[in-house]
């Protein structure tokens, strides 16, 4: 499942030291071999999961994508983000 909230103040000073992402207007299909979490900074996008999930988030959410998660994104504004891929 798709997490989308707002971040906590901690969170967001955290997110300041990942490295940052961004892309055009775009669809492309991805697929998560590690869980990712992101703090998206510009930009909105849609996910459309394999499962039939489908998530919306833009500038000042966190999102946590589960490891093993297939899907399509749908960028709908220029996105950019600050990711941490986990080591598990």
């Amino acid at each position: 499942m798709i997490e989308v909230r707002k971040p906590t103040q901690a969170e967001i000073k955290l997110a300041e030291k990942w490295p940052t992402w961004s892309k055009e207007i775009s669809e492309f299909r991805w697929n998560y071999d590690q869980a990712e979490t992101c703090l998206i900074l510009n930009g909105r996008a849609k996910i459309f999961s394999q499962e039939g999930e489908i998530a919306s988030f833009g500038a000042g959410d966190w999102v946590v994508f589960p490891k093993g998660l297939e899907c399509i994104w749908k960028i709908t504004e220029p996105i950019e983000k600050k990711y941490y891929l986990s080591q598990d």
